[in-house]
């Protein structure tokens, strides 16, 4: 028969050893991972927003050197314009060169600078 006081109990229940870290630790470092990764974040758009504001400013102070060099080069292409037509139309009796035909108000063009060039 059995022992004196009974067998000894059999220990079927599955005991896992508690090791390594908790969920809650585990959260807590996945917490820390996406706020510093965020931060991180925060100081790259901050460098390169400096940097594009630099940008803009160094295109903005060279539009009205631009502007100047496209006048000259304007005014310059007007006077040879004006003396190929003299040259052409000199046959003609009352022509004057250089002169608009069509009596508008037209304005000579200014240097096409696109808005993202200088904003974007």
């Amino acid at each position: 028969g059995p022992p004196p006081g009974g067998s000894p109990s059999v220990r079927y229940a599955r005991r896992i050893p508690n090791t390594g870290p908790s969920g809650l630790a585990f959260l807590g470092a996945y917490l820390g991972c996406v706020v510093y990764g965020f931060y991180y974040i925060g100081v790259g758009n901050k460098s390169r927003r400096a940097e594009r504001d630099e940008k803009k400013v160094a295109r903005a102070m060279l539009i009205p050197f631009l502007q100047a060099e496209e006048d000259r080069r304007y005014v310059t292409w007007k006077a040879e314009a004006t003396a190929i037509e003299a040259k052409i139309m000199a046959h003609v009796p009352g022509w004057k060169s250089g002169r608009n035909v069509y009596h508008t108000t037209w304005m000579p063009p200014m240097v096409t600078v696109s808005p993202g060039m200088v904003w974007g």
